[in-house]
C-alpha cells in the first residue's frame, strides 16, 4: 500500500496550488480519506476529510472557503485544491487513510 503526494511548491500570498495523492495497493472507493499538514515546529493537524462518495467533506476552520478536497475513485486519487494561500498555510501536507501515510509534500507561502 502506497500513498504518494505531489503538487507542492513555493507560492506568494494569495496564490493557489493543487495537491494530488496517488494511491496504490488498495481501492479508495470505499474509504474516507484525509489530508493533514504539519507546520514547521508545530504538531500535525487535520486539514480535511472527504467521505467515500465525495458527498461529505469537513475542513479545519482556518481553511474553510479556501481549500477543497475532492477525489477520483476511478483513478484512485485524492486532491486538495488550495486557494488564497497565506503564510500560515506553510507546512508539509500529507494524505492519510488509517495508519497509512504518504511521504508528504512541502508547501511554502511567502508574504
Amino acid at each position: 500500500v502506497h500513498l504518494e503526494e505531489s503538487g507542492g511548491g513555493s507560492v506568494q500570498t494569495g496564490g493557489s496550488l493543487r495537491l494530488s495523492c496517488a494511491v496504490s495497493g488498495f481501492d479508495i472507493a470505499s474509504a474516507f480519506m484525509y489530508w493533514y499538514r504539519q507546520p514547521p515546529g508545530k504538531e500535525r493537524e487535520m486539514v480535511g476529510r472527504i467521505s467515500s462518495t465525495g458527498k461529505s467533506t469537513i475542513y479545519l476552520e482556518s481553511v474553510k472557503g479556501r481549500f477543497t478536497i475532492s477525489r477520483d475513485n476511478a483513478g484512485n486519487t485524492l486532491y486538495l485544491q488550495m486557494t488564497n494561500l497565506k503564510p500560515e498555510d506553510t507546512a508539509v501536507y500529507s494524505c492519510n487513510r488509517g495508519s497509512i501515510w504518504g511521504q508528504g509534500t512541502q508547501v511554502t507561502v511567502s508574504s
